[in-house]
Formats: C-alpha cells, sequence, structure tokens
C-alpha cells in the first residue's frame, strides 16, 4: 500500500539523501512523495501534485517512477511499528 509525505522539508531531505535530481521541487506549488517499501526493503517512490493525488486518491496510486535501496533513504520513511523501542525504556528511570 501506498503512502504519502506532504511535509516539505522532509520530502526535501529525502531527495538529498537519495540524490534524485530528476525532480525539481520548485515545479511543484504543493509536492507530495508517494511510496511504499517492498519486501527487499527497496523504497518504490513518485512525487505528485497534492490537487491531483487528492483527486484521484492514494488508494488508486498503483505506480513509482524511481526506486531507492532503504538503507539511503531517511529514518521517517519507515514504518512505526519498525522503529527502535530502546529509546522508550530511558524514560522510565
Amino acid at each position: 500500500m501506498m503512502k504519502a509525505q506532504y511535509e516539505k522539508k522532509k520530502i526535501r531531505e529525502f531527495f538529498d539523501l537519495v540524490e534524485n535530481e530528476k525532480y525539481d521541487l520548485r515545479k511543484y506549488s504543493r509536492p507530495v512523495l508517494v511510496y511504499t517499501i517492498d519486501e527487499n526493503e527497496i523504497v518504490k517512490y513518485s512525487l505528485w501534485e497534492e490537487d491531483l493525488l487528492r483527486r484521484f486518491g492514494l488508494e488508486n496510486v498503483d505506480g513509482w517512477d524511481y526506486e531507492e535501496d532503504l538503507l539511503f533513504c531517511p529514518d521517517w520513511i519507515q514504518d512505526a511499528e519498525e522503529d527502535d523501542d530502546d529509546d522508550d525504556d530511558d524514560d522510565l528511570f
């Protein structure tokens, strides 16, 4: 299932880390990063205009433009369940 990131700062961070220069965020008035992570830890992604994505719906996105290894992507791209829970234990002391 595809996920969407609407925060421009995080989208810019993503493109800085994956070093994909084919997208120019200045061409988008309200960019949305649409992505999914497959079983081989490959991030498949595209950049959409927010109004276009809202019109067709995230559930109808069935393709992507580029792929990148999860290793080169920011931490926030992973599911919350996959986050390291060790940080939670520090609050107990």
